[in-house]
């Protein structure tokens, strides 16, 4: 791993603290139920939109670029460099690295099971628009800046991977999802 990495470093706190911070009481109410449904409603329109694909779990996505021919996939081991933006589907940024201007970067079973999964079927170079059902993300759980069971979009540039020891079970999803 290369020195310019540990400036992620202090990214991936950002994000355990972004995690941490969503990770709020449950959320029952009519708000909760109306973002659910608006959600629902969302992906079953997107999942019919030119170029949009949905991995067995649910997670759909639209490849903006494709890396190299022959680049690596992470595994649930691996750390990766990744370069993101997170907003909810009426458009509001709640989170982004391209803006910080810093890469974040993180293991894949640090993050919510929607990134795990999906950064898991993209390759080095590639970026993609991913978007997330409510279960995949935080689910009924809210903070100030996500509502309870919204779906979420994030652009996913996949920058770097450095392989880790051990078997890649951690989150792994399909090879070919």
């Amino acid at each position: 791993m290369n020195s310019g990495w540990a400036k992620g470093l202090a990214a991936l706190a950002m994000i355990a603290a972004l995690a941490a911070c969503n990770r709020g009481p449950e959320a029952g109410n009519a708000e909760a139920d109306a973002n659910l449904q608006a959600g629902q409603a969302f992906l079953e329109k997107n999942a019919k939109e030119e170029g949009v694909q949905t991995l067995p779990g649910g997670i759909q996505y639209k490849v903006v670029r494709s890396g190299p021919p022959g680049g690596e996939s992470p595994d649930g081991n691996d750390l990766v460099r990744v370069d993101y933006e997170g907003s909810l589907i009426d458009g509001t940024v709640f989170d982004s690295s391209f803006e910080k201007g810093q890469p974040a970067v993180f293991t894949l079973d640090s993050v919510i099971p929607g990134w795990s999964e999906a950064v898991q079927h993209m390759k080095v170079g590639d970026e993609w628009i991913v978007f997330l059902p409510a279960d995949k993300g935080y689910g009924e759980r809210a903070s100030p800046e996500i509502p309870a069971n919204s779906v979420l979009v994030f652009r996913l540039k996949l920058l770097d991977l450095a392989r880790t020891p051990g078997d890649g079970s951690i989150g792994r999803a399909t090879a070919n999802g």
